[in-house]
């Protein structure tokens, strides 16, 4: 059951959209054990499936988060392309996926795998989950103003089905509530990119061709001399036929255009839905203005894309936050940190927009001349992404801003990268399950544990140590140190949201004077600053 406000109210964090990005949102601050609210005007998810590809890294914030999702229905493997006259005609070339990685995005560098489910099958998994973790989850209820001011925001809400209005206070808010965002236009936050690009006008149908899916062709460009479209399946039933025009088309005329790209007329067709799509490729200059962040599309617009840059990277931004946030509200860490998240954040955005228009798909909407853009491997787009913020002193100007993990060996900035690791029991398990909600400190050498204790205790801010080699201990110890950058007496330090903050290559002369400095750099505690602990005789 939806929770519904009668009277005014408060609530720490307050999330403006509930589509995939503020679900994401609500499940990932839930977790970090952040009470929140979220409102979105709908009720329910889209008819139309909309998103369908979901990424590597994006399946590592759901394990990391409990999130469960089924198994593609597309396999594991990425979806092939063709470009055919139609599907009953002639089949002319079968496209590679992408540059580099084969379209795999990782799946080598982690253990999970990027999946194949439709937005409309996520989306209550994630409500679900929300729910589990205690998030408050108002349906139905539309925001109609959003002001803030020193202590916090006040948002002025109205629940659709009996025009009911009332005010809830939080803290901060989180906007994502789409590329039209009012939140961001309220806030005068200018957007930059290549700007609009097309409207599509799609259709979803069913229809029994699920026989001309035996080669294992999901995805067709149709292209006649007087006819081009895309044309795919949703691997359970349902097909979409997008059409780039803004044409809105009777039934009939519908039901026309899906027998072109099949190449017969034979066949019953079902009309599910249509929908109107703009497709845009724009930055918000900003994704923050004092207690209010923007997400997903509301901080960033990307067109659908071979590479799943839309849905993914707002996904990726709620959980950069999240964190920060739950780490801010439990009076762990100074509200400077916030100032991370755009940071850390916006440069991704322009960095896939960049990579969007170096590669073949949008080329052609270019309104520069030819991008001269590098194109960088599926997986160093993926899991290679450096963070640049006043948190990560080591993450310079100078390193490129993404390339594959095993290249940046443990650089800070960069993601921790996957290993496995084994007990006593010999099962195995990732380096990735050691990081939840905390900041862990990884080292083969056990003189760590007391730089950990003492750090902890002069800075307020827990930190878990993991020592390697007693109950847990690296599959191959060569290639740990390897990935991480580190020698056998050295360590790293892990962020909550799974990233290195600072390592120290071998042990100083003096590990809780050093991993104290770092672990002040990068959480920004609000305990008073006293001098760090000294030197062991």
């Amino acid at each position: 059951m939806d929770l519904n406000a009668d009277d005014d109210e408060t609530a720490p964090v307050l999330i403006v959209g509930g589509s995939l990005v503020g679900l994401s949102a609500a499940v990932f601050l839930a977790w970090e054990k952040v009470p929140v609210v979220l409102v979105d005007k709908h009720r329910d998810s889209s008819p139309h499936p909309r998103a369908i590809g979901f990424t590597t890294r994006t399946m590592e914030h759901f394990r990391q988060t409990g999130v469960e999702v089924p198994a593609s229905l597309q396999g594991m493997k990425p979806p092939r392309r063709a470009r055919v006259e139609s599907l009953a005609g002639t089949w002319y070339e079968e496209y590679p996926w992408t540059h580099g990685g084969n379209g795999a995005y990782g799946a080598e560098e982690s253990p999970e795998h990027a999946i194949a489910i439709t937005q409309d099958r996520l989306e209550p998994i994630l409500r679900e989950r929300a729910r589990e973790l205690g998030a408050r989850l108002c349906l139905g209820t539309e925001l109609l103003t959003l002001t803030q001011d020193d202590n916090g925001v006040t948002a002025t809400l109205r629940r659709r089905e009996d025009s009911h209005e009332y005010d809830l206070r939080a803290q901060y808010a989180v906007a994502a509530d789409g590329a039209t965002s009012a939140v961001r236009d309220s806030l005068g936050i200018g957007r930059h990119g290549q700007g609009q690009l097309s409207v599509q006008r799609s259709i979803l149908f069913k229809a029994p061709i699920d026989g001309y899916l035996q080669h294992g062709v999901v995805q067709f460009e149709i292209d006649q001399p007087d006819f081009t479209a895309f044309l795919t399946t949703y691997s359970d039933g349902r097909w979409v036929l997008m059409l780039g025009d803004d044409v809105n088309r009777a039934p009939d005329e519908q039901i026309r255009m899906v027998q072109r790209a099949i190449g017969r007329d034979d066949l019953p067709i079902e009309l599910v839905t249509t929908g109107r799509w703009e497709l845009g490729a724009l930055i918000a200059d900003r994704f923050s203005v004092g207690r209010v962040f923007l997400a997903g599309d509301a901080a960033h617009q990307l067109p659908p894309n071979r590479g799943g840059f839309g849905a993914n990277t707002g996904i990726d931004d709620a959980h950069n936050l999240s964190w920060k946030l739950g780490a801010v509200l439990a009076g762990q860490s100074d509200p400077r940190l916030l100032e991370t998240y755009d940071a850390e954040r916006r440069p991704i955005a322009d960095l896939r927009h960049d990579q969007l228009f170096a590669r073949a798909d949008y080329k052609a909407h270019l309104k520069t001349p030819a991008s001269a853009v590098p194109v960088l491997d599926d997986t160093a787009v993926e899991l290679g992404q450096l963070y640049r913020s006043a948190t990560i002193p080591e993450a310079g100007a100078d390193l490129p801003a993404a390339q594959l993990p095993s290249q940046w060996g443990g650089q800070p900035g960069t993601r921790a990268p996957h290993l496995w690791l084994c007990g006593d029991n010999e099962e195995e398990r990732s380096t990735l399950d050691l990081f939840h909600r905390g900041w862990v400190l990884l080292s083969e050498d056990g003189q760590w544990a007391t730089a950990a204790d003492q750090a902890a205790a002069h800075l307020g801010i827990p930190v878990v140590f993991v020592h390697l080699g007693t109950g847990t201990k690296p599959v191959d110890p060569d290639t740990f140190r390897r990935a991480y950058g580190i020698g056998p007496d050295g360590a790293t330090l892990i962020r909550p949201d799974g990233y290195i903050a600072w390592r120290a290559i071998t042990v100083p002369p003096d590990p809780s004077r050093a991993l104290t400095t770092a672990l002040d750099t990068a959480a920004l505690p609000t305990r008073a600053a006293t001098p760090a602990p000294q030197a062991r005789s």
